[in-house]
């Protein structure tokens, strides 16, 4: 499951967006800083109206999309890794996941403190990276020490320390781990420290309704930080995302619709996220179910088996795959078999997004 952790200073409208999110949290939104003392947890359905058109194909007993996890954190402040506000508490808690998604504050509003007292979005990002890097410096530090006693006698310690004096030069700069050139092998050696500016960054510029079709001055402003650093930026409301919860679909569609926007926010950071990390959806259908898979682009068809469950890429045999839109095209996969448009894939292939395969494998 893809996990996303939800940053920002206090007041940036993190716990509200959140709730909007995953509409059964139960995180309270409210306007003083650290109303989110604990981490809160929800996930929330992949939304894809492929995989409720192949549960209709096959008439699936049940249909069942991917998910993403979010995880909603107190909000930080400057000297947190020394232990202003709630600390570096939070920390343990974003390590896991595959993405930060950083909630940047871009609208005025005299009535939503400000934990800074004015809005600046590049200083709020600042601030918040600084304290990222310096828990970062803080990880490695304790790294390097317990590999001290290992490299007189340890090539591999000595390599590790190497590298991680590398990653610990350039954070000191102000550049973040993922800034670093890393080969795939020194990324697997860094994996388990869970360096928090190695993980890819969604800038979510949250705005006010009027602003959300078009942004503003303000996320202007991360969007061209955003560009510089490679990472991704989105437009959302929290306060938006939190009215959509109670209306129906055609209600939602018209609102958004008279706002400008074609999508809410969720669709527009799953987006962000599938893009930023390189993943692609196939699924599985079938009269039991019909199922979304989420994987890396790239990823052979023994790997996607995998996915599903370990046996099924260890015994991998071949896959049995047609694209989405033929299987729909045919109507029924007995009837997309018939006109040959189901090719038998081996251990080689890459598999595409949109794929519907099924596996034959050993046990």
């Amino acid at each position: 499951m893809l996990k996303a952790g939800i940053v920002g200073l206090p007041n940036v409208g993190k716990s509200t967006l959140f709730n909007a999110l995953v509409a059964n949290a139960q995180a309270q939104a409210a306007n003083f800083p650290f109303c989110t003392i604990e981490p809160n947890v929800g996930t929330v359905s992949v939304p894809d109206d492929r995989l409720l058109k192949l549960g209709v194909l096959s008439a699936s007993k049940q249909v069942i999309p991917t998910r993403i996890e979010f995880v909603d954190i107190a909000g930080l402040v400057e000297g947190a890794s020394q232990g202003e506000g709630l600390g570096n508490k939070f920390l343990s808690n974003i390590r896991e996941v595959d993405a930060i998604v950083h909630v940047v504050r871009c609208f005025d509003d005299e009535n939503v403190i400000h934990v800074s007292g004015s809005v600046d979005p590049c200083r709020d990002i600042e601030i918040i990276n600084l304290e990222l890097g310096l828990a970062d410096l803080s990880q490695i530090e304790k790294r390097k020490q317990r590999l001290k006693k290992q490299i007189r006698t340890n090539k591999e310690a000595q390599l590790e320390s190497e590298l991680l004096q590398k990653v610990y030069e350039a954070i000191e700069c102000g550049k973040g781990a993922r800034f670093v050139p890393l080969t795939s092998e020194e990324k697997t050696l860094l994996s388990p420290l869970g360096l928090l500016t190695l993980k890819p960054i969604i800038y979510a510029t949250n705005l006010g309704e009027e602003s959300l079709a078009q942004g503003n001055a303000y996320s202007k402003e991360v969007d061209d930080l955003a560009k510089k650093e490679n990472a991704e930026a989105i437009r959302i409301s929290a306060q938006v995302e939190a009215e959509l919860i109670d209306l129906g679909e055609k209600e939602r569609d018209d609102y958004l619709s008279d706002l400008g926007v074609k999508g809410g926010g969720l669709e527009s950071l799953i987006k962000a996220s599938y893009s930023l990390l390189g993943l692609r959806t196939y699924f599985t259908t079938g009269e039991k179910e019909s199922r979304a898979w989420t994987i890396k682009l790239g990823m052979k068809a023994p790997q996607a088996a995998g996915v599903i469950h370990t046996d099924f890429e260890k015994g991998f045999i071949r896959a049995q795959t047609i694209s989405y839109s033929k299987l729909l095209e045919a109507g029924s996969m007995n009837d997309a078999k018939s006109k040959g448009w189901v090719r038998s894939e081996g251990k080689d292939y890459i598999v595409e997004e949109g794929d519907v395969m099924e596996f034959l494998f050993n046990v």
